[in-house]
């Protein structure tokens, strides 16, 4: 899978920074919770030991936002009710974007009327530039531009293409970062709507794999060794991965930014600081602690008042 992360800009900047990142998975293995609508009869669907995908068990619904696309015409989820919809956070100069645009057109395409997908560009161009890549790339599905503030509602979307795909009540079951197989979204839309799909399904708990805002559900973080705590020691530094911000430009907090990013070494080193100092509280607070007191041994009877 690759993500393209993105750069910081300044308003009049016209370059921007592009560094590929290969992160490592398997495409299946990073998707969220079918919709009751959506529970067909997984045994019957699904080949023994075939592929899999996840979805997201008791999904949030998707953060609102009315818009206009590039044609001016009003765009908002509450429009798009009753169909499997895909969000796709793109920009013109992001290339796994570029190439997976023919991939989502024939998706489109094939599921019209079942399926929406929308393009949400991040692009500070002006609008007519992405316009014109709009209509010479033959992009079939709307697309507006995407304003800080809604990316904000959707996790910040550190990299490129970020897609979001929410069932037909308008939750979101799954996110994808990266140039995923487009097979991948086409079995996920066909569960979502019901129909014969070939795989097994599979649920998990949102613990910030989609919204960051459920990092503080999450019992491990990336690059972060618990195992030598005590249960009561593990909640102590959870806590605190929760409720202190990371030292790096993220503005997240520490549990937030290790998922987020789990390359990051400034979260890393913070929350490792945290594990070490709890690790040798204990080790100090044991070396303080009195030895136990020696068990009392009764008085000894002279011979000639024993029985």
């Amino acid at each position: 899978m690759i993500a393209m992360p993105i750069a910081a800009h300044s308003a009049k900047a016209a370059l921007l920074l592009l560094l590929g990142l290969l992160l490592s998975g398997l495409a299946a293995a990073q998707s969220p919770a079918p919709p009751d609508a959506a529970t067909v009869s997984a045994a019957d669907n699904a080949a023994p030991a075939g592929p899999v995908i996840r979805f997201v068990r008791n999904p949030d619904p998707a953060p609102p936002f009315a818009l206009k696309d590039l044609a001016g015409k009003p765009l908002s989820l509450a429009g798009l009710r009753g169909k499997v919809v895909l969000l796709n956070f793109w920009a013109t100069w992001c290339k796994p974007c570029r190439a997976e645009i023919p991939d989502l057109i024939d998706l489109q395409a094939r599921y019209a009327g079942k399926l929406q997908i929308v393009g949400l560009s991040v692009d500070d161009d002006a609008p007519e530039g992405v316009q014109k890549f709009v209509q010479a790339s033959g992009i079939n599905y709307p697309v507006a531009l995407a304003p800080p503030g809604l990316r904000e509602l959707y996790g910040g979307i550190p990299a490129l293409p970020t897609s979001f795909v929410l069932d037909t009540e308008g939750r979101v079951v799954q996110k994808h970062t990266g140039l995923r197989d487009p097979a991948l979204y086409e079995t996920e839309i066909r569960a979502l709507l019901g129909l014969p799909f070939g795989a097994k399904i599979e649920t998990f708990e949102d613990t910030g794999q989609v919204f960051l805002q459920h990092a503080d559900r999450a019992t491990e973080l990336p690059g972060v060794d618990l195992s030598q705590l005590t249960p009561e020691q593990k909640q102590t530094a959870l806590h605190r991965f929760n409720a202190e911000s990371c030292p790096c430009p993220c503005q997240l907090t520490l549990a937030q930014c290790r998922i987020n990013d789990s390359t990051c070494p400034v979260s890393q080193a913070a929350a490792r600081k945290i594990v070490a100092a709890l690790v040798a509280g204990a080790h100090h607070a044991a070396k303080l602690a009195p030895p136990p007191a020696a068990p009392a041994v009764p008085p000894a009877v002279p011979e000639d008042k024993k029985p």
